[in-house]
């Protein structure tokens, strides 16, 4: 059986929720890579916005997107929760 969802969001936010969708279990993407990766390299912190307004965190896996430097930047459930999410991935 098959659960279908319909995820509302502005054109720019889906793309951006299907490419975070590729990153696998247990791996990052930084905000610039993902911008790259749907074709608007420019576009970091409108990439991080779209994550923010992901309405299924747990199905759309947002927190897999770190900043350059490593470090987690933000994420809508608090930088504690990302961390547990990236290390239950691990």
């Amino acid at each position: 059986t098959a659960l279908s969802l319909h995820v509302v969001g502005t054109a720019f936010q889906i793309n951006v929720w299907q490419a975070i969708l590729t990153v696998p279990k247990g791996e990052v993407i930084t905000y610039k890579e993902l911008a790259e990766r749907i074709g608007c390299a420019n576009s970091c912190r409108a990439v991080g916005n779209a994550l923010g307004k992901n309405p299924i965190h747990y199905l759309i896996p947002c927190h897999r997107a770190v900043k350059s430097d490593g470090s987690l930047g933000g994420y809508a459930g608090g930088i504690d929760k990302k961390e547990l999410l990236l290390a239950s991935e691990r």
